[in-house]
């Protein structure tokens, strides 16, 4: 029997500032018995999501009486190195408060790049070097969290995303398992919000007339979907 009722798939963007519309951003959802559609912003005077309006949309969702999967593709937290460089804890909720601080990147009209040029923020007091990568990126191949302006980079997606997690965390009331953060196992009947690299399955899925966006966003709910119908899921976590 399936753990879940709902699945999400969010890829991300770290584009602009939080409430400009960014084609890049983009939402699927997928249901036990229903395939993954697209998800589309409230109608209004924007064509597509911002990160605010996905972060309001999930907090929404996250505190229904349905429990839902979500993979958001973007980093949740920082390598080790980090944590040691600057003297923190390894304590997340208190990465995400001093982040925060430090990369104000949830304020209406800043961009992650306000924050490394100085315009804002204390970027400076909380960065990272390029070299520094989690064992989940190196045994994937991914990018660091610090490796900006490349392709493939994750940087913007996740400096502008952090501080969207704690919203997310702090306004779903403690009805949802932040995973593997709030322990490995997550208490039955209840959502899970979890980092996913789509890369990892987007071969397994035609693409169709989907952009890169979409598909990712696709094959996160998509697979998500699959793996907890066929049983395979209580085998990550």
């Amino acid at each position: 029997m399936p753990a879940f009722d709902r699945y999400i798939g969010i890829d991300y963007s770290g584009a602009r500032t939080p409430t400009s519309s960014l084609k890049g951003l983009r939402v699927y959802m997928a249901e036990v018995s229903r395939a993954a559609a697209e998800v589309h912003p409230p109608p209004g005077r924007l064509k597509y999501w911002t990160r605010r309006g996905t972060a309001e949309w999930l907090v929404e969702r996250l505190t229904e009486k349905c429990a839902t999967l979500v993979g958001m593709d973007l980093s949740f937290s920082f390598p080790q190195s980090y944590f040691d460089a600057h003297r923190l804890a390894y304590d997340w909720p208190a990465f995400l408060e001093d982040f925060r601080r430090h990369w104000p990147t949830d304020d209406d009209d800043t961009s992650v790049d306000d924050v490394r040029t100085g315009r804002t923020g204390s970027g400076a007091a909380r960065s990272g070097s390029a070299r520094w990568r989690r064992l989940s990126e190196q045994r994937v191949g991914a990018k660091s969290v610090f490796h900006f302006d490349v392709q493939g980079s994750v940087a913007k997606s996740t400096h502008s995303g952090l501080p969207w997690l704690r919203y997310i965390r702090d306004r779903s009331r403690g009805r949802v398992h932040f995973w593997p953060f709030d322990g490995w196992e997550a208490p039955k009947g209840r959502s899970v919000v979890a980092e996913v690299y789509p890369s990892m399955w987007s071969s397994q899925f035609r693409r169709r007339e989907r952009t890169d966006d979409q598909h990712d966003a696709f094959t996160v709910a998509t697979w998500l979907r699959d793996v907890d119908k066929d049983g395979s899921l209580h085998e990550l976590f």
